[in-house]
């Protein structure tokens, strides 16, 4: 058996059992896969997977047990080259990132610029999700950090850890009635069309929950996933927005004299907590740890390290501090 077959393997499994979109996905021939994953049932001894005809059909229940395994030694294989590139490179290599626009918008960017500074070797690689996307690319390896607001505590084989605390603001424009009011109430926005965020990003859940406990239906207008854009339908007076703290916070369009007007909200919808995300077991590089560093006064390497040990009750640390 080899590092190819396992490889195929997992990867079929990743694809819905579609050797045509493995084959795509790991450039070679499905024929090729076909007889590598035969090869290796033959050596266990087992079927990993039912067949009708050529095609696969489900997992088999030794077959589940099989994957289990290859995912181990998998995320090892992984944690090698990365302790190889450690110690033989040192401060050169490539730091993946994966985050939602509003963390790579307004949070990242001073972290990687500070990273960049010690290290100018580190080239950064960034890519923006929904937050389950940014979980996946950790999962897969696609990335070594995550950085999201809501439901990187769901996934089990993550290690999370909170980075921050923040709060939402309305927006609206500078001649809107609501521009006058300092503390605005559920009820007033509950008479206005809102523009916000998709359900499934930066404390969504928190607005929603919000107006069902008070039996109040909102009137979302619109839904994006950017804030930059939130604003901008804003400002063409679609609504009033609602958006994270971050998004106005050096923003001129939202400061004196600008033509939109932020007003706090989270006496409403309370804190939400942007959290960071590592796999579990992974091996993380000496300036994985220099970023985490950077990005949250609360994060430090001994932290990170005691979490990823399991020395806390739970991989998700909520109270790790």
């Amino acid at each position: 058996m080899n590092l190819h077959q396992f490889r195929f393997v997992q990867e079929a499994a990743r694809r819905n059992l579609n050797l045509t979109e493995t084959a795509k996905a790991l450039h070679t021939s499905q024929p090729g896969i076909s007889k590598a994953i035969l090869e290796l049932e033959e050596e266990l001894g087992v079927d990993i997977f039912v067949r009708h005809g050529k095609r696969l059909k489900r997992i088999t229940e030794p077959g589940q047990q099989v994957l289990k395994s290859i995912e181990v030694i998998m995320r090892e294989v992984v944690n090698l080259k990365r302790i190889g590139d450690d110690f033989s490179l040192q401060d050169v290599g490539t730091l993946s990132i994966a985050a939602t626009h509003t963390q790579a918008r307004y949070v990242l960017p001073a972290p990687v610029a500070a990273l960049r500074s010690s290290y100018p070797k580190v080239s950064v690689s960034l890519h923006q999700g929904t937050p389950d996307q940014v979980a996946q690319m950790v999962l897969d390896d696609a990335a070594e950090v995550g950085m999201a607001t809501e439901r990187l505590m769901q996934y089990e084989d993550l290690v999370t850890l909170p980075c921050y605390e923040w709060r939402h603001v309305a927006v609206m424009p500078a001649d809107h009635p609501l521009a006058l009011v300092e503390r605005i109430s559920l009820e007033q926005l509950a008479h206005e069309p809102l523009i916000s965020y998709h359900p499934s990003f930066t404390g969504r859940s928190k607005i929603d929950a919000a107006f069902e406990a008070r039996n109040l239906k909102p009137q979302i207008a619109l839904e994006a996933i950017d804030s930059d854009v939130i604003k901008t339908y804003v400002r063409l007076g679609l609504g009033v927005g609602i958006v994270a703290e971050m998004a106005v916070r050096d923003d001129p369009i939202c400061g004196p004299g600008g033509e939109l007007v932020a007003r706090p909200v989270g006496h409403l919808f309370g804190p939400s907590v942007a959290r960071i995300a590592f796999k579990r077991s992974a091996y993380l590089r000496h300036f994985v740890y220099a970023f985490a560093e950077l990005l949250s006064e609360r994060l430090s390497r001994a932290l990170i390290m005691r979490v990823m040990q399991g020395s806390t009750e739970s991989g998700n640390a909520a109270d790790a501090m």
